[in-house]
């Protein structure tokens, strides 16, 4: 039972062929390849992650300087300019519009003629209640006649009557006559007091054919023109409209997210897209409390007006209008970017320590105290205007609130910093404490190479996608 295990024994003892052993894994010229290929690969991958294991953070981050400007908290909105006073001028008669006097553009006094209307009707109205006016009057002289003639033969028939020299029935008869006398002339006079309110309306139409200015300023539009005929039997038709174009009015369309931000008095001004590079300047006047709904969405119309000493606002023209909430000038500024983002609360209670995301912007502001007085530059604000869901008299951006950014200090290291900010819009916020003019904040992480050539692999791979087939 021994003899197969030696003989095992001995086979696994037993050289190879020719008397050389199998080289060993573990060798040190082995070992050395290995720690070099696990050295390269080591490198490129802190080349490919951007830096080396020893860079320092400056390398890797975006920066910015803290820098003086202005800040503006504002609303948007669109609108378009029209006249403060301007009047439609039509006609109250019908009839062809004869002559038109004046052109668009034109600037026209109060009293001016504008217009006529052809006065062939109601001039031979007017004409023929004239004439029975005359015929009236005739009819008045005869009957006054007959009526001095009735009074005498009453008075005899009243005389002969006491000395019984007639009858009673010849004084009735002339009692008869003279009363009939006196009703006739009455008639004569109730028809002439009738005519002459007819003659008067005619003359007034005759007049209306003749159309004047009813206020200074330019003539903006031509509704009719010369040789129509207009009707004015159902509604008044409108001519030309003059207009008082030194003063315009800006009426805006402001969304109902926005428009609770809006206080009456505030300051505005508007841009147009022909002048761009001008600001017309005026105070809000008016919140419309009826909205208007366009596809579905409310609208409120928000009205100011705008002094137009040079002439260059027209009618109709597009106003990018600026509500301004809050603002301040020459103050420090930081980038909304640098704003780190706040961690995140799990259910029942705050989480801390954790790392915050550099670039990130805010995502609301938080609660603190007013701004003091003369802090770092000028600060204004718009009357008032305070943000959906803020008390009354605390207006957007005005308020105090606490951020956290991360600065570059000179040695290259990142530094966690708490700041306070003030006004803000949606690029920059007013720095209040915290930061120093020329400070360098983080805004943001440099792309690393391997995350470049990613990028640029996906930018071919999405031109070959949109390159025609059959094109190479």
């Amino acid at each position: 039972m021994m003899q197969p295990a030696a003989q095992v024994t001995t086979k696994a003892n037993a050289k190879p062929p020719g008397g050389r052993r199998k080289p060993s894994l573990f060798r040190p010229r082995n070992i050395l390849i290995g720690l070099g290929v696990l050295a390269i690969a080591t490198g490129v991958y802190w080349w490919q992650a951007g830096g080396s294991p020893g860079s320092d953070a400056a390398s890797d981050v975006l920066t910015t300087a803290i820098d003086r400007g202005n800040i503006e908290d504002n609303v948007t909105a669109v609108g378009n300019l029209q006249p403060r006073n301007y009047v439609d001028v039509g006609t109250q008669v019908s009839g062809q519009l004869r002559k038109v006097l004046v052109e668009i553009g034109q600037e026209v006094n109060q009293g001016d003629l504008l217009a006529e209307i052809d006065p062939t009707v109601y001039q031979t109205r007017v004409e023929a209640n004239r004439a029975q006016l005359e015929n009236l009057g005739a009819q008045l002289t005869q009957r006054e006649a007959e009526l001095a003639l009735a009074q005498q033969q009453y008075k005899r028939q009243k005389n002969l009557l006491a000395e019984n020299a007639t009858s009673e029935d010849a004084f009735q008869n002339a009692e008869k006559t003279l009363r009939a006398a006196e009703a006739a002339v009455k008639a004569v006079n109730a028809q002439i007091r009738q005519t002459n309110s007819t003659l008067r309306g005619d003359e007034a139409n005759l007049g209306y054919t003749k159309i004047y200015a009813p206020m200074s300023g330019t003539v903006v539009s031509q509704n009719a023109k010369q040789g129509q005929t207009l009707n004015a039997n159902q509604s008044a038709p409108i001519i030309l409209r003059i207009a008082d174009l030194s003063v315009m009015t800006v009426t805006t369309q402001v969304s109902e997210a926005d428009v609770s931000r809006l206080r009456i008095g505030m300051p505005a001004y508007f841009t147009t897209l022909g002048r761009p590079d001008r600001r017309w300047r005026g105070t809000l006047a008016k919140i419309n409390p009826t909205p208007e709904v366009v596809n579905n969405v409310v609208l409120y119309n928000a009205l100011y007006d705008v002094e137009n000493t040079g002439g260059e606002l027209m009618t109709q023209m597009t106003a990018q209008t600026f509500f301004v909430v809050a603002a301040a000038e020459n103050v420090l500024r930081v980038p909304v970017a640098a704003f780190q983002r706040p961690p995140m609360r799990p259910p029942g209670g705050n989480q801390a320590g954790a790392a915050p995301q550099p670039g990130a912007a805010a995502t609301g502001p938080a609660q603190g105290g007013q701004p003091p007085a003369g802090a770092t530059g000028e600060r204004r604000r718009g009357d008032g205007a305070a943000p959906a869901g803020a008390p009354p008299g605390e207006g957007a951006g005005q308020r105090e609130r606490p951020r956290m950014v991360q600065v570059l200090k000179p040695d290259g290291t990142v530094e966690e910093r708490r700041i306070m900010i003030g006004v803000s819009d949606r690029v920059s916020a007013e720095v209040v404490s915290g930061l120093n003019e020329g400070d360098q904040v983080v805004v943001g992480r440099k792309p690393s190479a391997g995350q470049l050539k990613a990028q640029q692999q996906q930018q071919q791979q999405n031109m070959q996608r949109m390159r025609p087939p059959g094109m190479l």
